[in-house]
């Protein structure tokens, strides 16, 4: 699994393991009793292992893993995915709907000035500053996802050792 995607801020991974899933789902429930090093929770078939709260920081990444039954076959398949805390996720998707509604308004109240020629070189500068502002809201998610790498790291080892404590063979998509 290559953790150095260079688009996407949110990296999914998938595989299928060659075991029932409420086995694998009764597994990952079974180490949040037996270990301290990750705080692991269960939502029906919904894994959510997390940094504990003394070693987090802002951009501290928590792992979603998804382990749904085939109906087809005796096996699993495994949906993973490496996101910041919600609550940072839900900062940065509104400071991204702030900047592009300004963007927008103005915009639009730019080209309204210069349809009435009118001064718009204030609405105009705004808006390339809306421009400026959501790339370095990209580049700082950026960041935060590199400064969030090493435990992200941690997380797929401890899900990786997890599933190889109970000798669970995958087979890679």
């Amino acid at each position: 699994m290559s953790l150095t995607n260079e688009i996407v801020l949110r990296p999914r991974f998938k595989f299928d393991i060659n075991e029932e899933n409420n086995t694998l789902l009764k597994l990952f429930e079974d180490t949040k009793n037996t270990q301290t090093s990750f705080i692991v929770s269960r939502v029906d078939d919904h894994v959510f292992i997390k940094i504990p709260k003394a070693k987090q920081h802002f951009w501290s990444p928590q792992l979603h893993l998804e382990i749904n039954k085939n109906e087809d076959r005796n096996n699993s398949t495994l949906y993973g995915l490496f996101g910041p805390n919600p609550t940072v996720w839900t900062l940065f998707m509104f400071l991204h709907f702030v900047v592009i509604g300004l963007f927008l308004g103005f915009g639009i109240w730019a080209y309204a000035n210069w349809s009435l020629e009118s001064d718009y070189s204030i609405q105009l500068f705004i808006s390339f500053l809306m421009v400026l502002i959501w790339f370095i809201l990209y580049f700082g998610g950026r960041m935060g996802k590199k400064t969030g790498t090493d435990q992200m790291h941690e997380l797929h080892h401890f899900m990786r050792d997890t599933l190889r404590d109970q000798d669970i063979h995958a087979e890679n998509n």
